[in-house]
């Protein structure tokens, strides 16, 4: 039921935080005891699933899970709502929605959102699709990385609400490193949503070597190009293109909505790994990329709003041999080491993404967390908005 009603909710959550309130409120004037009281409750339920809970490790995030909290407490409290005459699953799982859905409805709100699309790393792991995030301000999106299925991602996102991620509106992209599970979905954002509709040029920014990879991108699809443009579809001439900037640290990039900073991370013997810095009106985003530890990070945070962060499982059968012990205190950051960093960076809230979670499970690695780091912080899953 909860499946079935979640396309609905998306268009009538505000419809429905509105019918909560009517209700109540007849309800209250009819003398029903308890009636305010009850959608007080659920209008607190719906904002606290939505943000997370009140603990410092906030693991409540996506509207599938969204759903499946809501149907639980749908079930402990449809009794008490028959007899103010509310179908509850409609007005408790749209308050949720109205909250869920990008925040919409709620003026304390911030404008500025991350949504982490993926959470993912070379691991084959269904639940976590390739690394990739977007900073959405004033309804435009501004992706970071395009890991695998990094399209599909967006219009998930879409679905739950963000419109800023629909298909032919992801136009720009900060890439943070050439590793191939930060890049393959690179070819379905330069192609997808120019076969969906888009008619402005991809722009693309990231290190040295994306002109050339870029360049290979193009002409491995210089076919399939030629057929949508001159066959029957009548693709339009420039969606397709993509305007490369290879950049150095500092500021990247500028406009109304945002200033994009890049700064040097550690990721082993790659000589161009970049973090980026997302200062909006109302916020600041700090987004490490793959890093060992790095004074850069701190210095990028220094207080920011959000701290998205990558990190290991120490703990993994494979890191008890020296080379991928090796591997990994080179290319990435531990629970123990992330811990620092957070303590001195500051943030707000800290959003631990790109988990390698070496065949452990998520538990596991969000104890080490845990122990390490006494603020705020969540584990990210996929499609999670902070």
């Amino acid at each position: 039921m909860v499946a079935r009603r979640k396309a609905v909710l998306v268009e009538e959550s505000s419809e429905g935080a509105s019918e909560l309130s009517r209700r109540g409120g007849r309800a209250a004037r009819a003398g029903r005891p308890g009636s305010v009281e009850l959608f007080e409750e659920l209008l607190a339920e719906a904002k606290t699933v939505t943000t997370g809970g009140t603990g410092e490790h906030r693991e409540t995030q996506g509207k599938a899970e969204t759903a499946r909290y809501a149907q639980d407490r749908h079930d402990k409290l449809e009794s008490r709502a028959r007899r103010f005459g509310v179908k509850i699953v409609f007005v408790f799982l749209a308050a949720v929605a109205c909250c869920a859905s990008g925040f919409a409805g709620d003026p304390a709100a911030p404008a500025t959102r991350v949504v982490v699309l993926g959470t993912g790393n070379p691991s084959a792991d269904p639940d976590r699709w390739g690394p990739a995030a977007a900073v959405v301000v004033n309804d435009r999106a501004y992706l970071i990385d395009c890991g695998p299925g990094v399209v599909r991602r967006a219009a998930a996102a879409e679905k739950n609400g963000i419109a800023a991620l629909k298909a032919k509106e992801l136009k720009i992209v900060f890439i943070t490193h050439l590793h191939s599970d930060h890049t393959l979905g690179y070819p379905d954002l330069i192609f997808s949503p120019w076969v969906l509709g888009r008619t402005e040029p991809l722009e693309a920014y990231g290190p040295h070597g994306l002109k050339n990879m870029t360049s290979h991108v193009e002409k491995a699809w210089t076919e399939d190009v030629r057929v949508r443009r001159r066959g029957l579809e009548q693709a339009n001439a420039t969606g397709y293109r993509v305007n490369v900037h290879e950049i150095r640290p500092g500021v990247v990039y500028r406009d109304e909505n945002v200033t994009v900073t890049a700064f040097p991370v550690r990721h082993g013997i790659w000589k161009d790994a970049y973090g980026y810095t997302f200062q909006t009106r109302d916020r600041k985003i700090v987004i490490s990329g793959d890093t060992a530890p790095t004074n850069e990070v701190v210095k990028a945070c220094d207080g920011c709003d959000v701290l998205l962060h990558e990190v290991y499982n120490p703990h993994g059968e494979e890191l008890k041999e020296e080379h991928w012990k090796e591997y990994f205190r080179t290319f990435h950051t531990s629970p123990a080491e992330l811990g620092e960093i957070a303590r001195r960076a500051r943030p707000k809230l800290l959003v631990v993404y790109h988990q390698v979670l070496e065949k452990l499970p998520e538990a596991d690695l969000a104890e080490q967390v845990k122990k390490e780091y006494s603020g705020e912080w969540v584990s990210a899953k996929d499609l999670g908005v902070y």
